[in-house]
């Protein structure tokens, strides 16, 4: 939690943003596949005579190892297991996972504060049961997350219905998030729970989350699908981060400061005064997505544009597009591109100024010195690679993935940095037991 650039990093290394998230890993004709089955098996319990069980569940397990390393000096290493299992005839599934963050970071926030690296590990995990026995289906999902200095939990919920003969789904949801914002450093804390870490008996920040989504599934054609949906969050709580301190200075110094002022002339030109970060203490937002898929002869492509806006006067639009390829029955590539940019918010300043001729401080009342909520855009690309090497007659049921993308960040107003370049990459095997 020390840094939100790195922790911003993990939100892309893990495999789901959410307790309930799109499975779109697999190529259309593994799909019509699982499909396929589930019907031969329904066909097989009709026509038993005898009164044994017949086991009709897809189980499926999964290990992913994730890594990324940036020039701002930060590293994640991610590994995760998952498992899953889905009864075709019963419309029940379970999906679980667990995934361990392990996070190094030396960036221009941690020099800039005279902090050294510092490592930090996160626990993370969730669970999520499904049951759709024919057109209406609800899903119930959990999550915890954990680390020295954060501890968060989050329960939701969604609803699907099958409308127009399976043609169209709609579906809706709910969602709430706890978080407990601690702090670490404080050598001198009477209570702790490490070597440098105050227990959050002492000091914790909480923050509320509630998310609302619509969406609709639409079924465009035999090989095209099409998706749309609506996403409201509501956030309660302080979000500013309480290791980050922001420097301050005299009008006319603030209107000199270049654009990636380095940490020597930050310090040789800064004011006395180190007031932490402060941000708003609310913040509502609204997201549109939109999703097309279409199956060709041998490949699949995948487009997805995302619109954002919020109350901190921050918009955003990210592009991402991926096209499968398929060479042959067991091995699958695709190039894969995204783009996103973003303005600031609206209390960003480049450098904040402090009338501290004033008796006492004279502080903007809002100030932050993440560039996360600058002025950015970056841009994606790289591809990724399918090797399935199940048995003959089924070489989808264990597969190996690997994706590989490097990431360029541009940022328009900010101290410190002007750019960023990182490398991204994930290895996994899936296997149906």
């Amino acid at each position: 939690m020390r840094s939100l650039s790195a922790h911003a990093l993990l939100a892309i290394l893990m495999v789901a943003s959410s307790a309930i998230a799109d499975d779109d890993d697999n190529p259309a004709d593994q799909s019509v596949a699982r499909k396929d089955r589930g019907e031969q098996l329904a066909a097989e319990r009709t026509a038993s005579t005898k009164t044994q069980l017949v086991d009709t569940s897809t189980k499926r397990a999964s290990l992913e190892i994730a890594t990324y390393a940036d020039d701002d000096h930060v590293t994640v290493f991610t590994p995760s297991i998952a498992g899953s299992i889905e009864n075709v005839l019963d419309g029940a599934s379970l999906k679980g996972r667990y995934i361990v963050d392990v996070v190094s970071a030396a960036s221009a926030d941690v020099v800039s504060t005279a902090s050294p690296r510092w490592t930090e590990v996160r626990n993370a995990g969730s669970l999520e049961a499904t049951y759709k026995p024919k057109t209406f289906g609800i899903t119930l999902a959990g999550s915890l997350s954990s680390e020295p200095d954060y501890f968060s939990f989050g329960l939701g919920s969604e609803m699907t219905l099958d409308l127009n003969e399976k043609n169209t789904t709609l579906s809706a949801g709910f969602g709430y998030g706890h978080d407990d914002v601690g702090r670490c450093g404080a050598e001198n804390s009477p209570a702790n729970t490490g070597p440098s870490c105050t227990s959050f008996g002492v000091f914790s920040r909480p923050v509320n989350r509630s998310t609302f989504n619509l969406g609709i599934l639409q079924l465009l054609g035999s090989a095209t699908t099409g998706a749309l949906i609506m996403d409201i969050g509501l956030e309660n709580g302080d979000q500013s981060k309480p290791y980050r301190y922001v420097p301050m200075f005299t009008a006319d110094v603030a209107a000199q400061a270049p654009l990636g002022a380095s940490y020597t002339w930050v310090t040789q030109n800064r004011l006395p005064e180190r007031p932490l970060e402060q941000t708003p203490l609310s913040k509502h937002r609204l997201a549109f997505t939109g999703r097309l898929a279409h199956r060709f002869d041998g490949s699949t492509v995948k487009l997805e544009e995302r619109l954002y806006g919020d109350t901190w006067a921050l918009f955003a639009s990210t592009t991402d597009a991926r096209w499968i390829f398929d060479l042959g029955k067991r091995v699958a590539i695709w190039p894969h591109a995204r783009f996103h940019a973003q303005t600031a918010v609206s209390f960003w300043k480049r450098a904040y100024v402090s009338n501290s001729s004033i008796a006492g401080w004279d502080l903007p009342e809002f100030r932050t010195g993440d560039r996360e909520l600058g002025p950015l855009w970056t841009a994606t690309g790289g591809g990724g690679l399918f090797v399935y090497v199940g048995g003959g007659n089924d070489p989808q049921s264990a597969r190996l993935t690997l994706q590989i993308d490097g990431i360029h960040t541009s940022f328009l107003d900010d101290l410190y940095l002007t750019s960023r370049n990182g490398i991204i990459s994930s290895l996994t095997f899936e296997v149906e037991l």
